[in-house]
């Protein structure tokens, strides 16, 4: 790595990792990500990582110009992050209940994971109603391409892979490729 390489490594890259940690509320916070990307937790829920968790991506988009965020809103809010997990660039994780993102998982960037409606869809309770939530769980070995967004409710199943652009709405089996809005099976693995 040449000197200039090093210098906007430091300069851009690791000062921004400590503003952000700096700027983190949340106090109860298990295991330690390898950060290449700065992340942003916030809440007073739990956040949990495991062993060999990597957040960020050099050689892809928003690395210098994003961070990635993490809310477990509420005190009983969680989410759980397995061993072996790569998460790319500008992501976000908002919990209100549960998310669990288990062991071997691949996320790739600008996705978003968010077990809650954030508001009520009623007109007259939006502003101060209790919105919807619903667990959300991300099983092993799964790959989530780029631009996905994942909503409340929802299970995808071990091995299955979810396609660039996806809004997945609905639970997806083991094993298969779904890919739309809203994310359909399109064949199997």
């Amino acid at each position: 790595m040449d000197i200039i390489q090093k210098v906007k490594n430091i300069v851009f890259v690791k000062f921004r990792i400590l503003k952000y940690k700096w700027l983190s509320n949340c106090k109860n916070i298990n295991g330690r990500p390898k950060l290449y990307h700065p992340l942003l937790i916030e809440g007073n829920g739990s956040i949990k990582f495991g062993k060999n968790v990597q957040i960020g991506v050099k050689s892809s988009p928003n690395f210098y110009s994003h961070y990635s965020y993490f809310e477990a809103k509420y005190p009983e809010s969680k989410i759980i992050i397995g061993d072996n997990v790569s998460i790319n660039n500008n992501f976000s994780a908002v919990s209100f209940s549960k998310i669990t993102i288990e062991d071997n998982v691949l996320i790739g960037v600008n996705c978003s994971i968010i077990d809650t409606d954030g508001h009520q869809l009623e007109i007259d309770k939006r502003a101060d109603g209790i919105p919807k939530v619903a667990e959300i769980v991300i099983s092993k070995n799964v790959f989530i391409g780029d631009n996905v967004s994942i909503l409340k409710g929802v299970t995808i199943g071990k091995n299955s892979v979810i396609g660039f652009g996806s809004v997945v709405t609905k639970s997806i089996p083991d094993n298969v490729i779904a890919a739309g809005n809203p994310a359909k099976i399109i064949r199997t693995i």
